[in-house]
């Protein structure tokens, strides 16, 4: 008996040097990649909660929402410079996500999101922007637009999330835990290193069969989410998107504003027929454009062809703002 006590407080003293071990690890990672990648731009506080974000440019204004896992120098890496001389673009950190921070009890789901983003788009003064939506943050700009539809001028969706998913692609299958204590656990102790060893097939994964950009890990800013409140933000958002993405199919039919879709033929993320394709079948004037051969980061693989297919949404928006411009001028003769 007494042996056995023994062993078992050896084994319970090891698994706690094991498990400071870990923690010690993913503080001190997480301490030199913000060293590595401060924020960039500015924050405000937004539903109890801090936005970062950046405001670049002048011209027709640009909201551009990332999607799962990233941050708002998946658009920075590429796109912004060949957007802002002729646009004033705002990108954000969604809600739990690069630098922005989320209430511990805020709801992680679409609608929340889309909410909190109304809400940060008017404390800055952005007046109906067109929307720049990639993945996660295309069902966001879509949940934007569905409610918020004063907000919005038009939707620019890239690779979006549009529908149910009945299965979560592998890589992010880590992601699904639904338990708020033992998502925190796991951010903690065994996120970070997994993230380190398995980073390379992820990355292949989501960008093939794309090449994955040399500098994204700091350009881009793979190395954020090495930190556990990322691991936390998109195990978040995760669930809360499979959860909670149901009702809004039904309601596309009711978009009236310009509405472009551009997915790469081959993304092994979100196939562009049951996201799409769906999508632009119930909605007769959207625009739908495959980049063949494409993968599912198009931001940084397909930047020329993401700003000409921006630069084409914002012209729509300009023309159906001066359509709606003169009918109301006739109306008032």
């Amino acid at each position: 008996m007494i042996a056995a006590a023994w062993i078992f407080g050896i084994g319970l003293l090891l698994l706690g040097l094991v498990l400071g071990g870990l923690v010690v690890f993913a503080a001190r990672t997480a301490r030199r990649v913000e060293q590595a990648l401060p924020p960039l731009g500015r924050s405000i506080e937004i539903d109890g909660g801090r936005i970062q974000y950046l405001d670049q440019g002048s011209g027709p204004a640009l909201l551009l929402i990332h999607g799962l896992t990233g941050q708002m120098r998946h658009f920075t890496h590429s796109l912004l410079d060949k957007l802002k001389s002729d646009y004033r673009v705002v990108i954000v950190d969604r809600p739990g996500s690069g630098y922005s921070t989320r209430p511990p009890l805020a709801s992680a789901a679409i609608a929340a999101q889309a909410r909190t983003i109304a809400r940060f788009a008017e404390a800055i003064g952005l007046q109906r922007p067109l929307v720049v939506g990639h993945s996660l943050g295309g069902a966001i700009a879509l949940s934007l637009a569905l409610n918020f539809p004063e907000r919005v001028a038009g939707l620019a969706l890239l690779a979006p999330a549009t529908h149910p998913q009945p299965n979560v692609p592998p890589v992010f299958q880590g992601l699904v835990i639904r338990s708020h204590l033992l998502r925190r656990i796991i951010a903690w102790t065994l996120a970070t290193p997994l993230a380190i060893r398995n980073g390379p097939h992820i990355l292949e994964t989501v960008f093939g069969p794309d090449p994955v950009p040399a500098d994204f890990a700091t350009k881009g800013g793979g190395l954020l989410s090495l930190r556990p409140c990322a691991f936390i933000g998109a195990s978040c958002d995760l669930v809360a998107a499979v959860d909670r993405i149901d009702d809004m199919p039904a309601r596309y039919k009711n978009l009236t504003l310009p509405v472009g879709i551009l997915f790469g033929s081959a993304d092994r993320i979100l196939d562009p027929a049951s996201h799409g394709k769906a999508l632009a079948a119930v909605l007769p004037g959207a625009d739908f454009e495959l980049v063949e051969g494409g993968g599912h980061m198009l931001p940084f693989t397909a930047a020329d062809r993401c700003a000409k297919f921006i630069a084409r949404m914002a012209q729509r928006v300009a023309a159906q703002r001066t359509t709606a411009s003169g009918t109301a001028s006739q109306e008032r003769v």
